[in-house]
């Protein structure tokens, strides 16, 4: 039986890919393993992270583009370079702060 766990990461942080070349900004979080059975048998077998660990949502991106990625906590480093991440969706969900972290933008609703 699989025991979900707090994760590691919260929303807003920059990250990046433990062995891969991206980078993001996480903007959801998944106690255990919620993507298709499909998504998961892509991913080769000898990188292939246990599902029983929180998995983040980020807008992510390389060197050439930007997207959505989905990524086992065990995959994940704190970035610490303190660019800002350059994903078109990041400035419509979060605000930069001051000291280079993101948080979340409230907006009002009528």
């Amino acid at each position: 039986m699989s025991r979900a766990r707090t994760g590691k990461y919260t929303i807003g942080q920059v990250v990046r890919h433990r062995i891969y070349p991206f980078r993001g900004v996480i903007f959801d979080v998944d106690p255990v393993f919620a993507n298709t059975d499909e998504w998961y048998e892509a991913i080769p077998e000898d990188v292939r992270p246990h599902k029983d660990q929180p998995f983040y949502h980020l807008f992510a991106e390389n060197a050439e583009t930007e997207y959505i990625a989905y990524v086992s906590e065990q995959n994940l480093l704190p970035d610490e370079s303190g660019e800002p991440v350059r994903h078109p969706q990041v400035s419509e969900v979060f605000e930069r702060s001051e000291d280079g972290s993101y948080r979340r933008r409230f907006e009002v609703l009528n």
